[in-house]
């Protein structure tokens, strides 16, 4: 396992202390997650703009489905229709 050093200000340091603990982890396990999800959403993303450039609509829209399922944000990535 790697280890890395970043800077950050001191209050913003604070922010995420704080916001660990009420998680009840670690602030390195709140990057490490944090981190996790930010690589997934960069692979889907990618994995999304190969689909659509070869044409392929129905996997690229499967891929944002399956986008929205993971991430279960109120926000779908992809607009739904109407009706």
């Amino acid at each position: 396992m790697a280890t890395m050093t970043i800077r950050l200000p001191d209050a913003k340091h604070e922010r995420l202390k704080q916001l660990a603990a009420r998680r009840g982890i670690s602030l390195n396990k709140l990057i490490e997650e944090w981190s996790s999800i930010a690589l997934t959403e960069f692979d889907t993303e990618a994995r999304f703009r190969l689909f659509a450039s070869r044409g392929d609509r129905k996997r690229a829209l499967a891929v944002l489905d399956k986008l929205d399922a993971a991430l279960g944000s109120g926000t779908p990535a992809r607009p739904r229709k109407a009706g």
